[in-house]
């Protein structure tokens, strides 16, 4: 399998429910640096998994959407506690549905069966709140 991964951040605030966070009770900041690794079989017409401007482009997209705000108050992630391993499965959904929509061009397109070595394959998500810690999301693109 062939993989790129191309890098960003996303500076959010948010508040997380239970008593296993402790102070993260509060509302508090996160700067997490996010990472989307893409991969497929074999290499398209020009040998590229995918062209790392338009991967670079959509991430960025998807993050802006999240970048500044309070998550507590965004209505599609109402009642839900936004750990770090439920945004990579955030990030990850929003991002594979551009890939499947063809922002990243034609040749990314998800394969149209399991074994098709033609597009994308997989897509992993990762969301590193610290030099110690992350937490990610992989998944097939179909």
């Amino acid at each position: 399998m062939y993989t790129v991964t191309v890098r960003d951040h996303v500076m959010v605030a948010h508040s997380l429910r239970g008593a296993v966070f402790g102070p993260a009770q509060r509302l508090h900041g996160a700067t997490y640096v996010v990472e989307a690794r893409f991969a497929r079989r074999e290499l398209d017409a020009d040998g590229l998994v995918v062209d790392i401007g338009l991967a670079t482009q959509a991430l960025r997209s998807v993050l802006e959407d999240l970048a500044y705000r309070n998550l507590d108050e965004l209505p599609e992630l109402a009642g839900r506690n936004t750990t770090t391993e439920f945004l990579a499965r955030v990030v990850f959904d929003r991002l594979a549905a551009r890939v499947l929509g063809g922002d990243l061009g034609a040749a990314a397109s998800a394969p149209k069966a399991p074994h098709d070595p033609q597009g994308l394959a997989r897509l992993r998500v990762t969301l590193r709140e610290s030099p110690v810690a992350w937490a990610a999301y992989e998944g097939e693109l179909r």
